[in-house]
């Protein structure tokens, strides 16, 4: 019993790295890997160390299934006054009429939305997969895909952007329930004034699903959809900068049915420790400094699509307005999977996607998509990424010296140290 309990007080005060070094060693094996690559997936960022703080919290300890005021486990009163705060926060931060904090992740918030307004096998209408959409909007092996009648639209073969007209023309023929906008691979503005007056002509509610952009929405780097949309969704760790999780936005008319399909409808006791770092990410983004980060994010895309084009590839719709570059390899002999693979090699992480009108499957790809938040976070800067550019070019090209081209990278991520000092994991004194 004596060493049993010795073993019990030492876990009460230990360490990761005392109590899991296998563990501890991973993570530190990740943060270095983080420290070496340039990070281009445009839906990660490196976010706050105030907000790595807060995710690994004692709120972590705490269940609290319900609302503020209203949960079902005692010992809410802290708890409740942190998601009042996340709540007063995402509402002053995006001007909006109501705010719930409590989804785990992005397709929850998207879910959400749909199980309050709709029914099962009801018309909805959204961006395709292969055309920018995302997996939640309507795809075939997803969960919207399977419970509700989706209709697709696209963009134009000569623009590579939303054809307003073919929405409107889908919408007058199907008569959806909702119109959804926005996506997760769309370089350009998201024209919501234009969905709302389609929405409108069809008697459709609106949902924009703004998870890639809401930084710098929040920043006011591009338009808000906040004024024309019934729904807004979002993640909070692209380019908000904040913990992976998600948030919902809508009018106060159907605040009601929002809050009750999250709970009960899809989750059980919200992440509390997530909520504390949500309320930490919408103050940070309010912030002079969070606008001047988000303005450097779309600077640098568009620096970086200017550098990949001058290289000699192609970049879908010619440029972009956010922080997302879509590289276009359909004129390329190399697949998206080969560049993805290659640019691996020179110490530069993306991911293959598929382009619109893309004749190779989705494992292969004939696109990459590279986005700047992180490298941004990381202080690059618009010649950094000229230069960051510049290297994507040399590595598609046959023959290319991929092992000269990983130096330039390394010098690039060492001129710009990522959480000097940390190790991976909050660390507390007992």
């Amino acid at each position: 019993m004596a060493a049993a309990q010795d073993s019990f007080q030492t876990l009460k005060t230990a360490g990761l790295a005392e109590v899991d070094p296998e563990i501890a060693a991973l993570l530190g094996r990740e943060l270095e890997r983080q420290r070496g690559q340039i990070e281009l997936i445009a839906s990660e960022n490196f976010t706050w160390p105030s907000i790595l703080e807060a995710i690994g919290s004692v709120p972590t300890n705490k269940y609290a299934e319900g609302y503020p005021g209203k949960r079902y486990y005692g010992g809410c009163e802290v708890v409740d006054e942190i998601e009042r705060v996340a709540i007063a926060r995402a509402k002053e931060l995006f001007g909006a009429e109501h705010a719930n904090v409590q989804p785990n992740a992005g397709s929850a918030t998207n879910m959400a939305v749909y199980m309050a307004m709709l029914q099962p096998g009801d018309p909805i209408l959204g961006l395709r997969l292969d055309h920018g959409g995302h997996l939640t909007h309507g795809h075939k092996v997803n969960f919207s895909g399977k419970l509700y009648d989706f209709q697709h639209y696209g963009v134009s073969r000569e623009t590579m952007r939303v054809d307003y007209d073919e929405v409107l023309a889908l919408a007058k023929a199907h008569r959806p329930k909702l119109i959804v906008c926005g996506g997760s691979a769309y370089p350009r503005l998201v024209e919501t004034e234009r969905f709302r007056a389609i929405a409108d002509e069809v008697g459709a509610l609106l949902l924009c699903d703004m998870a890639h952009y809401s930084g710098l929405v929040a920043a006011g780097v591009v338009p808000s959809p906040v004024p024309h949309c019934d729904f807004v969704t979002s993640t909070t760790h692209k380019t908000l900068a904040g913990p992976r999780s998600g948030f919902i936005l809508c009018r106060e008319q159907h605040a009601a049915a929002v809050d009750k399909a999250i709970f009960p409808g899809l989750q059980g006791g919200p992440l509390m420790h997530a909520v504390a770092a949500k309320a930490a990410c919408f103050r940070i983004a309010g912030s002079a400094a969070f606008r001047d980060y988000a303005t450097a994010v779309r600077d640098n895309a568009q620096a970086l699509a200017v550098a990949v084009i001058e290289s000699g590839q192609e970049v879908l719709t010619g440029g972009t307005d956010t922080h997302l570059v879509q590289v276009d390899l359909r004129n390329s002999t190399f697949t998206g999977k080969d560049a993805e693979e290659r640019l691996h090699e020179v110490h530069m992480t993306a991911n293959r996607n598929t382009v619109p009108f893309d004749e190779r499957p989705p494992t292969v790809a004939s696109g990459v998509r590279l986005g700047t938040p992180a490298m941004t976070m990381r202080g690059f800067t618009a010649a950094d990424f000229a230069e960051v550019g510049s290297v994507i070019g040399a590595a598609l090209v046959e023959g290319a010296d991929l092992s000269a081209l990983a130096v330039r990278s390394s010098e690039l991520c060492d001129r710009y140290p990522l959480y000097p000092g940390f190790r991976g994991w909050p660390t507390y004194e007992a």
